[in-house]
């Protein structure tokens, strides 16, 4: 039987999210230092605050979940999940855009099962924008501090897509993107570009480039809430928890034709 995810649980998730990103705004606001990873990606303070914050506020709450974030997994911590039901969390997606002061970063954070991303959580501090979404409930956004709404993608303009991309990471996407009729390229970083799909705001996002599981799998959760898809290249099944944490090349879509 798959695990129902409750509003409580969103609402929880949603908030920790929110703790999160003002934690991380404390530190945007200073002059922080950046270091490198043993795979040469920068890290900064607020990747790890950030990281330290959400682990500890889930696995209080739900200790019978296990945990994987980006910085505790580089440092080791790999629990075995086994297909089974696990936290995905990067609590500083955009690294790059928060160094360079460009607020398109997020926190994100989301819950797995059985390789599927059942809800999520997008939170975009500097913009103060947050999203999520979960199996059965719906996907919803919320603008600083106004209420709630709830989000769906749409379906394609007659006069062409709105396609996101990736500021710092581009690979073939342009020569796939032939194949279209565009009417605008919207540029921006961290998992904003899944959610700007779930809201309606645009209907296509290919990546080529190299991303991990922790990157996609909240904003994966989000569109799929809002009625959108992600898949891979051929049209496979995009799955969560693999031995190498390294995605495959993806496109993700709101409502097709």
């Amino acid at each position: 039987m798959s695990f129902s995810v409750t509003k409580e649980m969103m609402a929880f998730a949603v908030a920790t999210a929110q703790e999160a990103g003002e934690a991380i705004m404390e530190i945007y606001n200073t002059n922080f230092d950046v270091r490198s990873k043993d795979d040469d990606s920068p890290v900064t303070e607020a990747d790890e605050k950030g990281e330290t914050l959400i682990r500890t506020r889930l696995e209080n709450a739900y200790p019978e979940i296990p945990f994987i974030g980006e910085e505790s997994h580089a440092a080791g911590h790999k629990p075995a999940v086994d297909g089974g039901l696990f936290w995905l969390v990067d609590a500083l997606d955009g690294t790059k855009e928060f160094i360079n002061k460009r607020g398109e970063f997020t926190v994100n954070i989301a819950l797995i099962d059985a390789g599927v991303p059942v809800f999520g959580v997008v939170h975009a501090p500097a913009k103060k924008r947050t999203f999520w979404g979960g199996r059965s409930h719906g996907a919803f956004a919320a603008n600083g501090g106004d209420e709630p709404c709830e989000i769906t993608t749409r379906t394609p303009r007659p006069d062409g897509l709105v396609v996101v991309t990736s500021r710092s990471h581009r690979s073939g996407e342009d020569e796939y993107l032939k194949q279209f009729t565009i009417k605008e390229t919207v540029i921006t970083g961290s998992s904003l570009k899944f959610c700007l799909i779930a809201a309606g705001e645009a209907d296509l996002y290919p990546r080529m480039g190299p991303t991990s599981e922790w990157d996609t799998a909240a904003g994966h959760a989000v569109l799929l809430a809002a009625g959108g898809q992600m898949t891979q290249f051929d049209g496979s099944p995009f799955v969560y928890g693999k031995d190498d944490i390294r995605n495959p090349h993806f496109i993700a879509r709101g409502q097709t034709n």
